[in-house]
């Protein structure tokens, strides 16, 4: 999942109604939904693809590789699918005989059958720092999409996630947002020239949760009545929601590059109802109201400050508490449903009024204390990313440099909190565990009888011809403050606290 960073929910000047579900091609509004299989006690698929299809109102599923039995499984269900070609895929998919042959293998056998939307192409590839899979992505997109067409299935898209890592200037408010230097030009122009070209969404993964502290959880969860107001000197507009402003830094950062017209999707986003103990903002409540406001708000369509009446084609983070999940307690309970199908809360996902109880409400702010637990320590993509020279023959920018981005943000003004913010970094994988208690949150008494397959997916270590599920970086440990009344401070100090570690080239 994704790194920590600009934040944002208009608030004085825009309407604080941001849309979030998910929007097809045809503008036809949906829900998504991430759906992982790193459990022991999940259903089997097609159990999960009717589930889906009957009693609630998702109709979009990401799945984290092509797994035939869940591709097979959401045949006939009028869910649309979105697959993943795996991490180690990449370099055969950039040559045409190589894209040709993984179409036939995994879209040809399921298609118009499953409907499946959108091939992403690997997962989060900027972060990994491999120079062959970076100097490959656009080509793969390219030829993959040239098979599609080739084959007879010109409506499917392609598209790759990518963490807000993409993004430079850690300190930097969203209207002034840019992509990390010699990226920019060498690999995000012809990517985006691309997506505008077989009209495809540009897909983040943004997640609020790891860039709140304990003053800024409410600003966090975009609760329309906080008195936490992140102004972007650019632009004047006071942001209540880090969502939105995350949002607003990838379209300025685009837009920068001439490319604002082009569509953004959220691949990821979520909050989890169980962490490490002590910590704040976590709870079935917390995690509820996270979102609702992603599914509850979005009928409104007004869209972002940058970017009004837009619609985000969005796929929440997490189908399924996955007991398996290495990592910390959060990773294993970012679901929305237990694996017997009952929902962790109710957000109105179930069909015919069947919902769970309502649920609780969340702590008041003067409770807040602590920022979200951190993950474990990722490599430093900055030191290992390949160079533009590298990347791109025609390029010659120098390398995105984490010691750059650490001197932005360690020149930036104080923060709300009291404490200076940790710099640890998050990881892009779950294959490293931290010190924490295991276990999670389990379902309620009656479980499901079969489990589901195993997850080849990224949600794991990556490995050759997996999609590494993302890495979600944590915000930093702020300390113990409450929100003032009417409260405003500059977009750049808030933004130390949530981006610190990001500086250090996450």
């Amino acid at each position: 999942m994704a790194p920590p960073s600009w934040q944002g929910h208009a608030t004085a000047v825009v309407s604080v109604s941001l849309l979030i579900l998910v929007v097809a091609p045809s503008s036809t509004a949906g829900i998504g939904v991430n759906y992982g299989t790193k459990g022991d006690n999940l259903p089997p698929p097609a159990t999960v693809a009717s589930f889906l299809a009957n009693r609630t109102r998702i109709d979009r599923v990401k799945l984290f590789d092509t797994n035939p039995d869940m591709v097979r499984a959401f045949a006939g269900t009028g869910i649309a699918l979105m697959v993943t070609a795996g991490n180690g895929d990449i370099p055969k998919l950039a040559t045409k005989d190589g894209a040709a042959a993984w179409v036939s293998a995994n879209v040809a056998p399921y298609y118009p059958s499953t409907d499946i939307s959108l091939v992403l192409v690997g997962n989060e590839i900027m972060d990994t720092g491999d120079k062959e899979l970076i100097s490959n992505l656009v080509p793969a997109m390219r030829a993959l999409k040239a098979a599609l067409v080739a084959a007879g299935y010109p409506k499917i898209r392609v598209s790759t996630p990518h963490s807000l890592g993409i993004l430079a200037g850690v300190s930097e408010p969203p209207s002034a947002s840019r992509f990390r230097d010699g990226w920019d030009r060498a690999v995000f122009a012809p990517m985006l020239a691309f997506h505008r070209q077989s009209r495809s969404p540009f897909m983040v993964n943004p997640y609020p949760y790891f860039g709140y502290n304990g003053a800024t959880l409410p600003y966090a969860l975009a609760r329309p009545d906080n008195h936490l107001g992140v102004t972007d000197p650019g632009t004047g507009i006071t942001y209540t929601s880090m969502f939105e402003a995350q949002l607003d830094s990838v379209f300025s950062a685009m837009k920068r590059l001439g490319f604002d017209d082009v569509e953004i999707a959220v691949g990821e986003t979520g909050w989890p109802t169980k962490a490490m103990d002590g910590q704040i903002g976590v709870s079935n409540a917390d995690a509820a109201e996270y979102n609702r406001y992603l599914i509850g708000e979005a009928g409104g369509g007004s869209g972002t400050p940058l970017m009004p009446k837009r619609t985000f084609e969005t796929y929440i983070f997490a189908l399924f508490n996955e007991n398996l999940k290495p990592g910390p307690v959060a990773e294993r309970n970012f679901g929305l449903f237990y694996a017997n199908l009952t929902p962790v809360y109710d957000v109105g996902l179930m069909k015919d009024g069947v919902k769970t109880g309502a649920a609780p409400v969340p702590a008041p702010a003067a409770t807040l204390a602590s920022a979200p637990e951190s993950k474990t320590a990722k490599k430093d993509d900055a030191e290992e990313t390949a160079t533009p020279e590298e990347t791109a023959a025609s390029a010659e920018a120098p390398a995105p440099s984490s010691v750059d981005d650490e001197a932005s943000s360690e020149a930036t003004g104080p923060s709300p909190s009291s404490e200076a913010p940790s710099s640890e970094k998050g990881d892009s994988t779950d294959e490293d565990k931290t010190p924490e208690e295991e276990g999670g949150d389990g379902p309620p008494p009656a479980t499901a009888a079969a489990s589901g397959p195993a997850d080849e997916s990224s949600e794991t270590a990556p490995k050759d011809g997996d999609a590494a599920e993302g890495g979600k970086t944590p915000a930093p440990a702020g300390a113990a403050s409450s929100h003032g009344s009417n409260l405003r401070v500059p977009v750049s100090s808030v933004l130390t606290i949530a981006l610190s570690s990001l500086a250090l080239g996450i």
